[in-house]
């Protein structure tokens, strides 16, 4: 056998891994500065907002979908729409910044965390996981929405990294941040008199709301054990390529 025979040595997934260690790690970075350390200050961008006048509400769709993106919490921004627009503008202008804020995310982990998603995962996984996105993406990203205590951003990066098409991501946020924008916009809006109707409506529907994201994710999680544990008995083990 001459070596024109031998068979090729498959590409290295290490640059891929590499690559994602980084981007992850970014994130995070993003994270303990927006969310943790708290470096924007939401009053200084909502008294610039107000400066644009008649524009505020788009100007703070846009403005709130880049803060979004870099984890600078979705209540704080949403209670501030609130405080400037009202309950009903103020949950539409909530609601198309979450939107943004999902495109956008979705877009940066796709390009920047793709290839290293699918060089972690092996060919036989990720085109599995490609199935599953193109038949259930649009329900993970609705019902990631309901799930209490994870980052809406944080979550559209891997949603994107995984693939999911961007017009699901766009459909799944509208969807399910819907009761949550209306939520903090509410509570944004009667945050002088906490006892006022609005309030008590806005917690009754955050109730019913985290239930439900209990009950979808405590289904999601035993769909997904039982789809790894199909995988593994069908043999979707991939080699280590280095």
């Amino acid at each position: 056998m001459t070596d024109s025979d031998d068979p090729p040595t498959p590409p290295s997934r290490r640059p891929h891994v590499i690559r994602l260690a980084l981007f992850v790690a970014f994130l995070l970075g993003l994270f303990y500065l927006a969310a943790i350390a708290r470096v924007v200050n939401v009053d200084d961008v909502r008294r610039v907002v107000a400066a644009t006048g008649p524009a505020a509400p788009l100007t703070y769709v846009g403005v709130s979908a880049l803060l979004g993106a870099i984890f600078v919490p979705g209540p704080i921004l949403a209670a501030g729409s609130g405080v400037l627009f009202g309950p009903v503008l103020g949950t539409f202008v909530t609601l198309f910044s979450a939107v943004g804020t999902a495109c956008l995310t979705s877009l940066v982990g796709r390009h920047a965390g793709r290839d290293g998603a699918r060089a972690l995962l092996g060919v036989n996984r990720a085109d599995r996981l490609d199935d599953q996105v193109q038949r259930r993406g649009l329900w993970a990203v609705v019902g990631q929405r309901f799930v209490p205590g994870i980052s809406d951003a944080l979550a559209s990066y891997a949603f994107g990294a995984f693939g999911v098409p961007l017009w699901q991501m766009a459909v799944g946020a509208f969807i399910g941040s819907a009761p949550r924008a209306f939520v903090y916009t509410a509570l944004g809006a009667s945050i002088g008199d906490l006892s006022a109707p609005l309030a008590y409506s806005a917690i009754a529907v955050w109730c019913v709301t985290a239930v439900v994201g209990a009950f979808a994710a405590h289904r999601g999680y035993r769909a997904w054990r039982g789809r790894a544990k199909e995988w593994q008995q069908d043999g979707a083990v991939e080699p280590d390529a280095t």
